[in-house]
């Protein structure tokens, strides 16, 4: 795995983004805010944050169950996110809960308790939100070489 990732995200319109994942072969996808901010015309912020963790977990889930032969018919995974105020007052994602319904071949339910037992340290994005990200902030002004470019 790379030790290092970066993705880029250029406004359309309002609040509305277009995010490149920097990945061949994967389009776009298009985030927005929730009305009335913005328009709803895709998924927000709190949104990805609650699909990352989702869907890193069920990776997770599914790679252990691979690991134990277990075979996975179906697997549902959700994600409710609830909000609450800080001492400012500002609006933060209080926290996240998850549900992952795994469906397995018959006779094989009794190897998903170990799986459970595992699983979630293996999660490098729920693990990092837990743990807390190290997040630096730059904003910067575009160059008179980029400005140029743009016009």
């Amino acid at each position: 795995m790379p030790e290092s990732f970066a993705v880029t995200l250029n406004r359309n319109d309002n609040y509305r983004f277009q995010v490149d994942f920097g990945l061949q072969n994967v389009p776009s996808l298009e985030t927005d805010e929730a009305p009335p901010l913005g328009e709803g015309a895709g998924p927000n912020p709190a949104r990805m944050l609650a699909a990352a963790v989702g869907n890193c977990l069920a990776a997770s889930l599914l790679f252990c169950l691979n690991k134990s032969r277990v075979e996975v018919k179906d697997l549902t995974v959700r994600v409710e996110g609830s909000y609450a105020r800080n001492e400012q007052g500002r609006l933060r994602i209080e926290g996240l809960s998850v549900i992952l319904e795994p469906e397995l071949a018959e006779g094989l339910d009794g190897r998903l308790d170990r799986c459970t037992y595992l699983f979630e340290e293996f999660c490098i994005v729920t693990q990092s939100v837990r743990d807390g990200l190290n997040v630096s902030v730059e904003v910067r002004q575009p160059s008179a070489k980029q400005q140029a470019a743009a016009n």
